[in-house]
């Protein structure tokens, strides 16, 4: 069943459609009558309407180019129509000629074609076979883009340079003057010459990037200079960047040259800052180069389809990392086994892959710890300070598999947060996972039902906010402001509208020093004025980047959640936490089944035990659960000395070196290899029968 917000879009473009076939009717009958001010008013309403949905509803319009109602039919079929109108408004007594109006208008399409060449011609110019930021382009002769309107936007082209057109033909009709017919076509015309003159300057040499021979040229001699030793390797969908972006400080702080390589062009811009390089390389024969390089390992956050594609390289040692550890079967995958290693937090890890019996033999399996979970605060001890128990609701995704029991947020989500809400004394944060809903459209819908509960508890609790600031006062939001201006002035790249790959390239170039420490510093500021400018009893909702889910876990008092790796990184607090049991195990067998939770409070789908936990919580009495919690820390992530990242630092060295050594091994027998000896006359003769 559709949500309402798509039974609300279906429904506006359902009027859309109709009222554009309606004035399709009416100019028509305006035309055919004829009726001059029926002609006049539906042809301008019908231009408008089809300009507003370019703007407000390219999807529409997107179906409607499928069906062959595409944007030229239909200006067209408007000009037709007036034309139409104004032939028959001048009647056999006074013959209009409108002999040049015709001519005009077929110049005008001819030269919105010619245009929409040259802009084809332009964006094939302007494709490079890989991408790059954070790297100095010098040599690749980029600039920047053309206007938008022009090389990527026919539709609207069109019917912006059709205005003056459209405008003259009706004046026309109005006036009964030729005159302003032939002038608004001219206009038109010369609005369409005009802009694919100005276009087709972006194809003269001096304007156009190197050629791909030449770019791939390019990166062999970049990939030579800056001599990249260790790699982080992404391929994935729109919402799975997240998987990357966790590696980010992880990568910059080890030993050597990093590199991080992708392979989806819309990843460039989805990857968080970082003073890394990257290096988005779309086709797997331009991959190739990577295997001529200095690069000696690869981090995979993830697998994907793509993988297998640089699995291939023998020269290229690779580490599979992860992009979080649970009990789920996803942290065991048998296409792991493809890895020369896998690296896991601790020992629980170890044992599971073990258990699973997939193929990835123990030897292969190297304990790092999670060097990102290091800005987690451990817990303070003691009862929560303050008269709010701030509680953290961060469920996990549906998964691929179809089980229900994979996220709580459809079978025990909405019970679980209405028990928190029921509790005066709770302040919720919700954070749900970013793929929610992706697979499973019911986990989507009951994600909105959980967000409305929230806003609603939220409105009762506080009632309306002074002025629109927070009840925190105007300093507190002028500081969040300025917080959020110096982030974001750091973080992103400001593009104008009509920016392309390559002005993108052009402008993210080798970044200044010491960014990334400005960076981390303006983000904990960030998130320290985020807090502060809310009240301590407002519940949040917590959708976007920021605040991150470890800031989350600094603010929460107790985390519910799925089986998933947000349990696992929450351990390293040692706070208290629930898991929720939406499997249809009892509890004995939930947990033999997911050792994650063995230190956790077990909620059934009703959540009938959420006033207990928050009880136990606040209770001064000695947790009975601390010390489950600190063994089970150790065993999931793995002893705090040595520090993970030197853990981490250590294991890329090593396979690193394995690199080294495997190369030298291939050297050495090159070199052992006689040169085929030369074939004399006589055997050469006998070869060919002779």
């Amino acid at each position: 069943m559709p949500s309402a917000g798509t039974a609300s879009r279906r429904a506006a473009q359902l009027a859309a459609l109709l009222s554009m076939l309606a004035l399709f009717v009416a100019q028509l009958v305006g035309a055919l009558l004829p009726d001059v001010p029926l002609l006049i008013s539906s042809s301008a309403a019908a231009l408008a309407l089809d300009l507003l949905l370019q703007h407000r509803d390219p999807g529409l319009v997107a179906v409607l180019g499928k069906i062959r109602f595409d944007v030229m039919v239909r200006q067209l079929q408007r000009d037709i129509l007036i034309l139409l109108g104004l032939t028959r408004l001048g009647g056999d007594d006074a013959p209009r000629d409108y002999a040049p109006v015709v001519a005009g208008l077929v110049l005008f399409y001819g030269a919105h074609l010619a245009c929409q060449v040259t802009a084809i011609l332009v964006r094939r110019s302007r494709t490079l076979p890989f991408l790059t930021r954070n790297i100095d382009t010098t040599g690749l002769r980029l600039t920047s883009a053309p206007p938008r309107l022009l090389a990527r936007q026919h539709g609207r082209r069109l019917l912006r340079f059709a205005v003056p057109a459209t405008a003259g033909m009706l004046t026309a009709a109005a006036t009964g003057e030729e005159f302003w017919a032939a002038a608004g076509v001219s206009a038109s015309l010369a609005f369409a010459l005009g802009g694919t003159a100005y276009l087709a300057g972006w194809l003269r040499p001096g304007n156009r990037p190197v050629d791909e021979a030449r770019a791939l040229e390019w990166l062999d001699r970049w990939l030579a200079d800056y001599r990249p030793t260790i790699g982080m390797y992404f391929s994935g969908g729109t919402t799975s960047a997240y998987q990357a972006n966790m590696w980010l400080s992880t990568l910059g702080a080890l030993d050597g040259n990093p590199l991080i390589v992708l392979r989806e062009r819309f990843m460039m811009q989805k990857i968080e800052a970082t003073d890394v390089p990257v290096l988005c390389i779309p086709k797997v024969v331009h991959l190739m180069a990577l295997e001529k390089s200095s690069l000696k390992m690869m981090l995979h956050p993830a697998n994907s389809g793509k993988t297998s594609q640089v699995l291939r390289m023998p020269s290229i040692k690779h580490a599979f990392v992860n992009h979080g550890e649970s009990d789920k079967l996803s942290s065991c995958n048998p296409y792991a086994k493809a890895y020369d290693e896998v690296w896991v937090a601790g020992p629980a890890a170890r044992e599971r892959y073990q258990l699973a019996d997939i193929g990835v033999e123990d030897k292969d399996v190297v304990e790092v710890g999670r060097p990102q979970l290091a800005p987690i605060e451990p817990a303070a001890g003691g009862t929560p300070a303050g008269p709010y128990l701030t509680v953290l609701y961060a469920p996990t995704w549906e998964g691929w598999d179809g089980n229900p029991g994979n996220t709580s947020v459809m079978l025990a989500g909405e019970n679980i947060v209405r028990a928190l809400l029921a509790d005066p004394g709770v302040r919720l944060l919700y954070k749900p996972h970013p793929m929610t809903g992706s697979v499973d459209p019911r986990a989507g819908r009951a994600d909105q039902r959980i967000q409305a509960l929230i806003r609603q508890a939220t409105a009762e609790r506080s009632g309306a906010l002074p002025h629109g600031l927070n009840a925190m006062g105007p300093e507190a939001a002028a500081a969040l402001a300025r917080r959020t201006a110096e982030l974001d002035r750091l973080t992103t790249c400001d593009f104008h509208d009509s920016a392309d790959e390559i002005e993108r390239m052009l402008l993210q170039g080798t970044p200044e020093k010491g960014r990334a420490e400005t960076v981390a510093a303006a983000a904990a500021a960030w998130e320290e004025a985020y807090w502060a400018s809310l009240p301590e009893w407002e519940h949040q909702v917590v959708t976007g980047a920021r605040p991150s889910l470890f800031s989350c876990f600094n603010r929460s008092d107790l985390l519910i959640s799925d089986v998933s790796s947000v349990v696992s990184d929450y351990l390293i607090s040692e706070k208290p936490y629930a898991v929720a049991n939406t499997s249809g195990l009892t509890e004995e067998e939930f947990r033999a089944a997911f050792p994650t939770a063995g230190a956790a409070t077990i909620l059934t789908p009703g959540a009938e035990g959420v006033p207990a936990l928050l009880a136990a919580v606040r209770d001064p009495a000695p947790d009975g659960l601390a010390a489950a919690r600190a063994e089970l820390k150790v065993r999931l992530l793995g002893p705090a000395d040595p520090p993970s990242i030197v853990r981490f630092n250590a294991a890329a060295q090593a396979l690193a070196a394995k690199s080294d050594e495997r190369r030298a091994r291939m050297e050495a027998r090159a070199s052992d290899i006689p040169a085929p000896r030369a074939r004399s006359a006589e055997e050469a003769d006998a070869t060919r029968g002779g």
